[in-house]
């Protein structure tokens, strides 16, 4: 069976990676093996990982999402990548909603779930009223709810290797993070890859919380830059494809 690596990039964040790590335990019965990338955190992260028997790559610094995402892949075994935000929960049945997607054709390269905060056409069209709702409101295999996109966030992606062998790791230039997954789905798209929405598929996203620790300049400052870097690398607003 193929096995999933799920990279979990993090910076002080311990009680979030905790709850994360125990849904990813609770709701997945695919093969799977979890790397977690900690930059440089003060909190007792390693400690947890190494009492949990977790992979973990710890950097001495901050380096930033997209850099902590590649040190991740570097080391992952899985037949299929997955880069999850530590500020998430899964939920029943999510792995196998998402590979089946994946899998469902060849020029399928990644896909991304549906969720509660994120700034896309993978945002819920129905008010979020709790996790458990959402459970049962996304309880069912419904590949009519697939759907395709021209871009995919960050905070849940799921990718083929071979896309990965092909287009390579994110890209550092946008650190310490923003557009990085756009410029992404970009090259997966100009690679010849097809995006696809797991609409039927719901993880819940808190939101930017490490990104409201670290950051000294504002959000939309850096926000402001990489899409700026986006525009001179590709000659495209990145903004088109929301």
């Amino acid at each position: 069976m193929q096995l999933t690596s799920i990279i979990i990039p993090t910076f002080n964040g311990l009680a979030l990676l905790k709850a994360c790590v125990t849904s990813i335990r609770q709701h997945t019965f695919a093969p799977y093996e979890i790397i977690v990338v900690d930059n440089g955190s003060q909190d007792g992260t390693m400690g947890y990982c190494r009492n949990e028997h977790i992979k973990l790559v710890a950097l001495p610094a901050n380096l930033g999402f997209p850099a902590a995402c590649n040190y991740g892949l570097r080391l992952a075994e899985g037949d299929t990548l997955m880069l999850l935000n530590n500020d998430t929960i899964v939920t029943p049945n999510w792995l196998p909603k998402m590979l089946s997607c994946l899998n469902s054709r060849e020029d399928i390269g990644m896909v991304g779930p549906v969720s509660n905060y994120v700034f896309s056409r993978q945002k819920i069209r129905i008010p979020f009223t709790g996790i458990s709702n959402m459970v049962h409101i996304y309880s069912q295999v419904n590949p009519g709810k697939w759907r395709e996109t021209k871009r995919l966030v960050g905070f849940c992606l799921l990718f083929k290797r071979s896309l990965y062998d092909q287009i390579g790791e994110l890209d550092e230039r946008f650190a310490p993070g923003y557009y990085e997954d756009d410029d992404f789905s970009y090259r997966a798209r100009l690679a010849g890859y097809r995006l696809l929405i797991a609409g039927d598929c719901f993880v819940y996203h808190r939101g930017s919380v490490s990104f409201r620790k670290k950051m000294g300049r504002s959000k939309r400052e850096l926000l402001r830059r990489n899409r700026k870097k986006f525009m001179h690398k590709w000659g495209v607003d990145p903004l088109r494809f929301i």
